[in-house]
């Protein structure tokens, strides 16, 4: 679980003439994650796409095109499978073609010339209220006309103080026209300073609104036609969608196979090719490829990215039976060199003649194609797969490092949980999460489904141990006659509690965090013991010495007296009060650990503080001396939110109820009216409650109040759980916890080949 999945790189070598049935294997087998041939060795060329390629590519690119033009989706798949031929991706994708082609050029045009008819509609319309013909607005020889929409008094005077003589205003619902005995120009320059906007004048002659007319007519006809051609292309997709579907997806998988040799390094007659496939599955490789093409490859297992028992990589772990293109298996970690100790990484024998040529090994180093990093498969069981999504949030953890998926799915769901802790929203999560799982397709939002169930269920858990329901008190009576295990402080009788869960939220943040360094720490073992333990281990030393300090009997002036009660027995002694502890959340018999002296004045607390800190500023130097306060303190305190976000969201919940049943304080606990079975004094009443109104008219009124009140509060309560403790619980695995160790930056697992969905093959 905390490491991904072993893989192997693997290579297959053989004579080109097999080269196709290999490739249509591999492909079939959808398992090996193919290297690209960095052009890099010696007498050796990246290979060329079989014949048919560029064919087949062209195709695909028609197919997927016909499909975005008629909108096709998955949901247009037909029934079952279907087998797509040769002679179908000829004949009838060349018909499918020209008719979308053809019907979707009628709608361009269409498209076009309702443009068109648009805009000479909203040109024609200012002349329309101007109320003169076309005609008389242009073709004079002496006399240049010009309209516009402007103050037809700006114009004259402006046309007043201008060297124009001879001219005519025309005005009508803010439309102006001007016929002035002068040149264009001259016409332009007196109408700067007016209020006017000039318009052109469109085609079309005789009178406005009637040219109007004819061109509305024209839209509606254009609109009607465009709708005949909508219509045409949505029966083609409905006609055709299943097959382009299957088409594409058939290209898809040629394309693939007919493309693959560009990854291979090649001679005149040889091919090699490389790639990465779970160790486990090797004799799944191996069986196949001998099944169709027996012994014209060769198949070798290069190199094993495997861990020994301290957890980091081995980086020379020998392969039963391997050879490489150079000798036996090299280093997972270390780059490629393609002629380490050897002339070239494989030599062709028999080039020329038509015999099944072989790649012969000439010794040395293993020489290999790209990137010495696997791909990783994360290794997690079922029930954490959904948490695999919010990890690569940050990013896919890479091969080296440890996943931390699986602390994500066990704190995560109870953060969540503990701070909401009602049975009511926590099934409602619970139905939010199935709802999506069912109804999503996409992986990652089927993920946050399953996020979503855990999450709920988690709440509904810790609803029945706080014995609470949509807020409200009665679950306790029912499940624990009124005695539930535990409380949420929000009540003044059990405010003991919210400072138990204060506590409890710094002791997690310690463990969230020391965890974190503990990664940390197996990741750093891969540069040496030494380095791991400065590195991270003196954080681990720090904050367990910082923290086991803070919980010592050492200095409790400063410390808050219910860090000793809480977590006792009844009855106990208070060592920094010496009163006899009465209230306890959770009976542990802790009342602070002892300060243990080592020598004279130092104590062991003392002495891991100054070991951490010493450790930390000798490892990163003076920028540790400031850091040491931050993480070790700081993000610890930061964990604090957990509780913080309990009490925010059970008094969002209880202020909800109270509006709406109404409440009384008796003995420090709230007792809602609705539900009680005696009377409460009206000194005790805090809220009457909407339904518990008098007369029926504001009994009537009080109901319907009251229930919009109770739905849409307690919807707001689920909304901002989820934006409120969703968050924080996201914020404390991502910052605080990730912080300490994690990089990512994993390559992922695309094994060479594709699953049919529309196609029997």
């Amino acid at each position: 679980m905390l490491r991904p999945e072993r893989m192997s790189r693997v290579s297959v070598t053989g004579s080109k003439r097999v080269m196709d049935e290999v490739i249509e294997t591999v492909h079939d087998l959808h398992l090996v994650h193919v290297t690209d041939y960095a052009d890099d060795w010696e007498g050796f060329e990246p290979g060329d796409p079989i014949t048919g390629a560029d064919d087949a590519a062209q195709k695909l690119v028609t197919v997927r095109a016909l499909e975005s033009t008629l909108g096709v989706t998955e949901e247009d798949a037909g029934p079952g499978t279907q087998l797509v031929t040769d002679e179908a991706l000829e004949d009838q994708l060349a018909e499918v073609r020209e008719e979308v082609n053809e019907r979707d050029d009628r709608r361009s045009d269409l498209r076009d010339e309702l443009r068109a008819v648009e805009e000479n509609i909203d040109a024609m319309e200012p002349f329309v209220r101007l109320g003169i013909d076309l005609d008389l607005l242009r073709g004079y020889d002496h006399i240049t006309v010009q309209v516009g929409e402007g103050d037809p008094e700006a114009v004259r005077a402006a046309l007043d103080d201008s060297d124009i003589e001879t001219f005519e205003v025309f005005a009508n619902e803010g439309v102006v026209a001007v016929a002035a005995q002068t040149d264009a120009g001259t016409l332009s320059d007196a109408l700067v300073n007016a209020t006017f906007t000039a318009i052109e004048v469109p085609e079309g002659s005789g009178d406005p609104e009637e040219y109007l007319a004819e061109q509305r007519h024209r839209k509606q006809q254009l609109e009607a036609k465009l709708d005949t051609v909508e219509d045409e292309l949505e029966d083609l997709r409905l006609d055709y969608g299943s097959f382009l579907l299957a088409a594409e997806e058939t290209l898809s998988i040629k394309v693939d196979k007919l493309e693959a040799p560009l990854s291979f390094a090649t001679t005149a007659n040889a091919f090699i090719a490389e790639g990465w496939i779970p160790t486990e599955r090797y004799a799944d490789l191996e069986s196949a490829l001998t099944d169709a093409v027996g012994d014209h490859v060769e198949i070798s297992e290069l190199e094993r990215a495997s861990y020994d028992e301290h957890g980091h990589v081995d980086e020379h772990e020998p392969v039963p039976g391997g050879s490489g293109h150079e000798g036996e298996a090299g280093d997972v970690d270390q780059a490629s060199e393609p002629n380490a100790g050897a002339d070239g990484p494989a030599t062709a024998d028999g080039a020329g003649d038509d015999s099944d040529d072989e790649i012969a090994a000439d010794g040395g180093t293993t020489v290999t194609m790209g990137s010495a990093s696997p791909p990783v498969i994360q290794d997690n069981p079922g029930p954490v797969k959904p948490f695999e999504a919010l990890t690569e949030v940050i990013n896919r953890p890479k091969y080296t490092e440890l996943d931390p998926t699986f602390v994500f799915f066990l704190t995560f769901p109870a953060f969540f949980g503990f701070m909401i802790g009602d049975l009511g929203y926590g099934l409602l999560y619970m139905g939010i999460g199935y709802w999506i799982v069912r109804n999503f397709d996409s992986a990652v939002t089927q993920s946050l489904g399953g996020v979503a169930l855990w999450a709920g269920g988690f709440t509904a858990i810790f609803g029945i141990l706080y014995g609470e329901i949509f807020g409200l008190h009665q679950l306790g009576e029912i499940v624990w006659g009124g005695n539930p295990p535990i409380h949420k402080g929000l009540q003044p009788h059990y405010v003991y509690y919210a400072y138990a869960w204060l506590l409890v939220s710094v002791i997690v943040g310690v463990l969230h965090l020391v965890i974190g360094r503990a990664f940390d720490f197996v990741n750093n073992l891969d540069h040496g013991l030494g380095e791991a333990v400065m590195e991270s281990g003196s954080w681990i030393i720090l904050t367990l010495g910082v923290w086991f300090w803070v919980f010592s009997n050492a200095a409790m002036g400063p410390k808050p007296n219910f860090m000793w009660s809480v977590f006792a027995r009844e009855g106990m002694t208070n060592p920094a009060t010496g009163e006899a502890i009465e209230h306890v959340a959770l009976p542990l018999g802790f009342t602070g650990f002892p300060v243990i002296e080592l020598v004279g004045p130092l104590s062991l607390q003392a002495a891991m503080i100054l070991l951490g800190l010493g450790m930390v500023v000798y490892a990163e130097g003076g920028i540790g001396l400031i850091e040491s306060i931050t993480q070790a303190f700081g993000h610890v305190v930061s964990y604090t939110r957990i509780a913080a976000v309990l009490l925010a969201k059970a008094g969002m919940a209880l202020v909800v109820n109270l509006l709406v049943f109404g409440a009384a304080l008796e003995n420090g606990e709230f007792h809602f009216l609705f539900f009680a079975d005696h009377h409460y004094p009206e000194e005790a009443i805090v809220f009457a409650g909407l339904v518990n109104g008098e007369g029926a008219v504001a009994l009537a009124l009080g109901w319907i109040g009251g229930i919009l009140i109770l739905v849409l509060g307690h919807l707001l309560v689920l909304v901002l759980g989820i934006t409120s403790a969703g968050l924080q619980a996201v914020r404390l695995e991502y910052v605080e916890f990730f912080g300490k160790f994690y990089e990512g930056g994993g390559t992922a697992y695309l094994p060479f080949g594709q699953e049919r969905e529309y196609t029997n093959g």
